[in-house]
């Protein structure tokens, strides 16, 4: 491999696969994740424009996709970075 393939394949590694791997996930796995996070995102987002119309509508549909998404990431990071931890120990999971 020569010097212009090994900087090539850092930087693709560096922009396509490090952030994926810090949260314990592969690139296609991440890629999942983050379309489904943002298209509740987007879902909650209409929700709370037609609440600004309608205040009687959605009212705690924004609020309570927020927090759910807050409480999946944390869980998520959480689950990763023990098994981690536990197959640096020699555990098999």
């Amino acid at each position: 491999m020569t010097r212009h393939q090994i900087r090539e394949t850092s930087m693709i590694d560096r922009l396509f696969l490090d952030h994926p791997r810090s949260v314990g996930e592969t690139y296609l796995g991440h890629m999942g994740s983050a379309g489904r996070f943002g298209s509740r995102m987007i879902l909650a987002g209409v929700a709370c424009m037609l609440h600004g119309l309608f205040p009687f509508l959605f009212v705690k549909t924004g609020s309570n996709t927020v927090r759910t998404l807050h409480d999946n990431m944390v869980v998520n990071r959480r689950r990763a970075a023990i098994a981690a931890e536990l197959s640096e120990l020699g555990a098999y999971i």
